[in-house]
């Protein structure tokens, strides 16, 4: 507001300006493009953080960004024109400050296989069992399948394979369907600051800076949290032995989700993944409005979603 080759006025002025700001209009960062194409070896340069601040007044990424977001009164629509015009930056972004907070944002791609494929390994045991003889809850003895490898058959895994790769073709269409209808809320979010804040936090962050690589896959505790309604909807709809094999599923496919989303963002792939990396970087690049899969393509085709490249 302050530039007096614009308009010249007191301090005085510009304070009650300041106090009384509705919103900050900036003007637009374009990375992202309709003619957009990725390459193999895509490496975006960094964003002048200083630059990007001064021209957009959106956020500063030498900042902590979620308080700004919090602060900033942002309409919803420049908001969201915001967010999804990607920036880089060598590291990774700090977004609440202190570091125990900073923590539980930041997580290395090879945490989920060591937290989840344990567990998903365990209820697949643990739904063969079930199939056979009577098994105490998980809660009541976690490491019950364990003191019962030698009693395993192959009639018991045969049955709880299908339920298997049923949580398989399962963890497609959440994945789809989270990554449409949740993450990308955009027109059912309400031009309030708490909700920007949490769009922000779930989703944004990632479109805002979509190669920081200790944000591509998700903290154990958000997963916690989001699995948690999914996997009590299995308990209820299904025997316990079904759901143990569909949860099994699910989480196994998930951990391919998070570590292919990871993979997509920053290695060296073969042919089927090369192009799938093209396609999920086009979602961030090209047009975050189509190509929700990740995986796949498959309810990209079925719900007509799928982005051309």
């Amino acid at each position: 507001m302050k530039d007096r080759d614009l308009h010249d006025h007191s301090d005085a002025a510009y304070d009650m300006l300041e106090e009384y700001v509705i919103g900050r209009l900036g003007t637009e960062a374009t990375t992202v493009s309709g003619d957009w194409e990725a390459t193999d070896d895509f490496k975006p340069e960094d964003t002048d953080s200083a630059e990007d601040f001064a021209k957009t007044q959106f956020l500063d990424l030498r900042q902590p960004l979620l308080w700004q977001v919090w602060k900033a009164n942002f309409s919803k629509s420049y908001y969201l024109k915001q967010v999804h015009q990607p920036r880089h930056l060598k590291h990774s972004a700090r977004l609440f400050g202190p570091d125990i907070l900073e923590m539980f944002t930041r997580t290395v791609w090879y945490v989920v296989p060591i937290v989840w494929l344990p567990i998903a390994i365990n209820l697949f045991v643990r739904s063969m069992l079930q199939f056979a003889m009577p098994t105490p809850s998980f809660w009541d003895n976690p490491v019950y399948p364990l003191s019962k490898l030698s009693s395993l058959t192959l009639d018991m895994f045969i049955n709880t394979l299908p339920f298997f790769f049923l949580g398989n073709l399962i963890w497609t269409l959440l994945e789809y369907g989270m990554h449409r209808f949740l993450f990308h809320i955009d027109e059912l979010l309400p031009d309030k600051p708490v909700f920007l804040t949490l769009h922000f936090l779930l989703h944004g962050i990632h479109h805002y800076m979509p190669m920081d690589r200790l944000r591509l896959v998700m903290p154990p505790v958000l997963f916690a949290l989001l699995q948690a309604p999914f996997t009590r909807l299995a308990y209820i709809l299904f025997p316990t032995p079904v759901a143990n094999g569909i949860i099994s599923g699910s989480f196994t496919f998930y951990v391919i989700y998070d570590c292919m989303h990871y993979a997509l963002h920053h290695t060296m792939l073969p042919a089927y993944m090369r192009e799938m990396k093209k396609y999920h970087l086009a979602h961030h690049y090209k047009n975050f409005e189509l190509g929700f899969g990740v995986t796949s393509k498959i309810w990209d085709y079925v719900f007509n979603t799928v982005l051309t490249l």
